[in-house]
């Protein structure tokens, strides 16, 4: 009897031991799984970073996508300038624009008013051919001109018009990415891109026009490529927002154009836009600022304001203590350190206004000027 129990008590003990393994085994697969996963879970996360990486490349190629978009938008509201002009030495003297005046312009607002430059649009009462995106081709005329900062606006009478949006060139910085857009050689490269970057800022170049020696001031320079044809076209940046009006280019130098400042007339865009005239307010003088003045016979050197260089005896400065040579510092106590800011300040301002200038001397002296109308552009 003690056999059988014995022996029974050993065959009991098997199923045990089998448990036993079945436990281990389930046990070690549970494991290997777990770790498994976790291999898994650390490719996952691989994949996750590497998927997140390529994510950030998505919106780089999104951004790119974007900027594709703003430019058609741009596009759609550059438009081809043709004028018949006289041909003439100076830096614009290139035969396509020179002689044919061919260039190109920027639509600012859906009422027809289009941006471009002086020197393509100077002749009053010229007519002007206007080639819309689509090829469309219609009539132009001059309604503003300022031959100082070469810019110009001309009306066209069309409906549907889709206007650019107009950014703040103030907030440029070198190095900012911006591209331009224009017509070099004329329609049969009809809205040709460059891209670059804003080179420098605050720029004066002088050059000879007409035989005389011309300064402009205040420019945004670039090393986007503008060609023949590309003058009055958009400088814009990387939101699409024109910054700037392409005007000349260096042709004796690679990699150098330049653009005037889009804030300097937008109290003129926004005038004809909504009144339809501008109503200019006329101060009677010319000014240089301390690195223009640098090209002038003269050796006057001064760190702040503008320089004097000419003034109209007829008009609002000629009988009220202003002379050649002052040094303007403040206008309304607004520091002033280039022309162009005080002609943006005046476009700002309506003739029977009046202004205070402040003139550097061993006392500063402050006199007051009564603006005058010295023209009014109306439709």
């Amino acid at each position: 009897m003690q056999l059988y129990k014995v022996e029974r008590e050993k065959k009991s003990n098997f199923p045990k031991y089998f448990a036993v393994i079945i436990i281990t085994v389930i046990v070690t697969l549970f494991i290997n799984k777990t770790i498994g996963e976790a291999n898994e879970s650390d490719k996952f996360a691989e994949r996750l970073n590497l998927e997140n990486s390529n994510i950030s490349y998505d919106n780089t190629l999104k951004e790119t996508k974007d900027s594709s978009s703003y430019i058609e938008d741009v596009l759609e509201s550059t438009v081809g300038i043709s004028l018949l002009k006289p041909s003439g030495t100076s830096i614009f003297d290139i035969d396509v624009e020179q002689k044919w005046g061919i260039g190109t312009g920027v639509i600012v607002s859906e009422k027809g008013y289009i941006l471009t430059n002086q020197h393509l649009a100077k002749e009053k009462g010229a007519r002007i051919a206007v080639t819309l995106n689509q090829g469309k081709t219609i009539q132009g005329k001059i309604v503003w001109v300022e031959e100082n900062i070469d810019l110009a606006i001309i009306k066209v009478d069309e409906s549907g018009l889709i206007p650019a949006i107009l950014g703040n060139s103030d907030e440029l910085k070198i190095g900012n990415d911006v591209i331009a857009i224009g017509n070099p050689l004329g329609e049969e490269f009809k809205g040709t891109t460059t891209k670059g970057i804003v080179s420098g800022l605050d720029r004066t170049i002088k050059f000879e026009e007409n035989g005389e020696q011309v300064l402009m001031e205040g420019l945004i320079q670039t090393d986007a490529s503008i060609n023949p044809g590309n003058s009055g076209g958009p400088l814009i940046n990387s939101k699409g927002e024109i910054v700037g009006i392409n005007t000349v280019k260096i042709t004796s130098a690679e990699g150098i154009g330049f653009a005037v400042p889009i804030n300097i007339v937008k109290d003129v865009i926004n005038s004809f836009v909504l009144e339809d005239s501008f109503d200019e307010a006329y101060l009677g003088i010319y000014a240089y600022d301390s690195e223009a003045i640098k090209y002038m016979d003269t050796k006057k050197s001064f760190d702040e304001g503008i320089y004097v260089v000419s003034i109209d005896k007829t008009g609002p400065c000629g009988k009220d203590g202003l002379k050649k040579g002052d040094i303007i510092t403040y206008v309304d106590g607004m520091k002033i350190n280039k022309m162009t800011e005080l002609r943006k300040y005046l476009y700002s301002k309506r003739p029977g206004d009046k202004i205070t200038l402040t003139i550097e001397d061993i006392e500063p002296k402050i006199i007051e000027v009564e603006l005058r109308k010295e023209k009014i552009i109306k439709l």
